[in-house]
């Protein structure tokens, strides 16, 4: 088995050997103009951070965000942080694999089992096989799915303002919507604060 990739000489175009990003971060409207078509385009409910005077975010490196006057910012909240923005090792692999091959796990690939392999040597014993997912929101599903079907329960315990993502399985247990007052929602009977 090799390393490499038959587009292998692709990724080099990607490594930079500035510090300069090499993505385009052009900024293609005002704050304001980017403000009004979001208030057009997407959902109200879809909430907007800091909404009376919001940042507008042009790119990321690393922990930071970088607003359209270059304002620095430490990233506490996306859920990228873990990794950080932009970093070159990940944006490379991911390079490759695209270039390679995007699909899904219900298809045989080598790499679909080479990473579960060495997922599974960093857990116990006893978990040994591993469920891919492409969200935090699928992911709480499918481990509230599981539970359900261990346990034989369906009442769920959550942390007080929890969130759990978007998905209407986890809507439901993420309290801090009941409190909003502006979602016709109230909180069921099987979630317990």
């Amino acid at each position: 088995m090799t390393d490499s990739t038959p587009n292998d000489h692709n990724v080099d175009a990607i490594e930079s050997h500035s510090d300069e990003p090499e993505f385009d971060f052009k900024e293609y409207y005002s704050r304001e103009r980017t403000l009004a078509l979001r208030d057009t385009y997407i959902p109200y409910c879809t909430e907007l951070f800091y909404r009376e005077n919001p940042i507008k975010i042009v790119r990321c490196q690393g922990t930071y965000m970088y607003d359209q006057l270059g304002n620095k910012y430490l990233d506490c909240i996306n859920n990228v942080a873990h990794v950080g923005h932009c970093h070159p090792y990940v944006v490379k692999q991911i390079y490759k694999q695209m270039g390679a091959c995007a699909t899904n796990n219900r298809y045989l690939h080598d790499n679909t089992v080479i990473l579960a392999e060495k997922l599974a040597k960093t857990l116990p014993k006893s978990l040994d096989q591993i469920f891919y997912t492409n969200s935090g929101s699928e992911s709480n599903d499918l481990a509230l799915r599981l539970a359900r079907q261990y346990t034989g329960n369906y009442d769920i315990l959550v942390l007080d303002n929890a969130y759990h993502g978007h998905l209407t399985t986890l809507f439901e247990l993420s309290t801090y919507k009941f409190k909003k007052g502006n979602i016709a929602m109230k909180e069921p009977e099987h979630v317990h604060v």
